[in-house]
């Protein structure tokens, strides 16, 4: 068994289980599969986000094994990949408890709490009217090379995020943010692989998920390639000659995935 507790969960949980007391915190439901719940509580005036893993079966194991894909067994993922970023320089949640139990991977209990991140809103609903309402330059231009910083430094440590995406990327709002002054968190860790280096391919996905995540907020190509200078910290034009194949293959994604979009609001307005 594996157990780490800090306060208020130290003082709460003295001499009780910590595995049967997570499962009594109640609050507001995210998430509620047989395999896992995802919740919002409170304790003593903190938020906080709890992830109860109860294990997903050997069915699930298997059945992502034989599409290559890893299985998240538990928390342990998320809470390594959480120090994982904090050690690189990369805000994310802090982590105040965590506690994995059973040798059976199909079966392992585990948990993670996390402080709310709070009052923040993600870069996906800040941005949802950029496309209408042009957002000051050098804020947007900030966050920008901001995004590009964080998820070249998460590369560097070692890790992969598997759902880099723009809504995953916390904006704190306590003060209006300007360019000089703002903050950005990084989110839902539960998918991230952590290994000595991340291999390209597992780079590319995240890279092409946040440029999918980003398609219809009314980027320019200038914001674009702002942000592939700083992820790549390398002079533009080497960046755009060594990195061609990455970049005509998110073009092309994007060209159907802008088809696709318009056949669907086509045939419903045909409707």
């Amino acid at each position: 068994m594996t157990l780490h507790l800090s306060e208020p969960f130290i003082t709460l949980w003295a001499g009780k289980d910590p595995f049967i007391q997570v499962e009594c915190l109640q609050g507001d439901i995210f998430r509620e599969l047989e395999a896992r719940r995802t919740l919002r509580t409170e304790v003593e005036g903190q938020g906080y986000f709890v992830k109860i893993h109860r294990g997903v079966g050997w069915a699930e194991i298997l059945k992502n094994l034989s599409t290559l894909k890893r299985p998240v067994l538990g928390a342990e993922q998320e809470w390594q990949a959480i120090h994982a970023l904090t050690n690189a320089g990369v805000e994310t949640m802090t982590a105040v408890a965590f506690g994995e139990r059973g040798a059976n991977p199909a079966t392992r209990h585990s948990f993670i709490i996390t402080e709310e991140l709070a009052p923040t809103i993600s870069l996906e609903d800040f941005s949802l009217d950029w496309r209408f309402v042009a957002p000051l330059v050098t804020l947007k231009w900030a966050l920008i090379t901001e995004v590009a910083r964080m998820t070249r430094r998460m590369h560097q440590a070692g890790v992969n995020h598997r759902d880099c995406y723009i809504c995953h990327f916390l904006l704190h709002i306590d003060q209006p943010p300007t360019a000089d002054n703002f903050r950005l968190s990084l989110i839902d860790l539960h998918r991230a692989q952590i290994r000595p280096r991340v291999p390209r391919r597992w780079r590319d996905k995240d890279l092409a998920g946040l440029y999918f995540s980003a398609l219809n907020i009314g980027l320019t190509r200038r914001d674009k390639l702002r942000f592939l200078q700083t992820y790549f910290d390398r002079p533009l034009r080497q960046v755009l000659a060594e990195e061609a194949t990455l970049l005509a293959k998110l073009d092309k994604k994007a060209d159907q995935l802008q088809s696709r979009f318009e056949r669907k609001y086509a045939k419903d307005g045909a409707a």
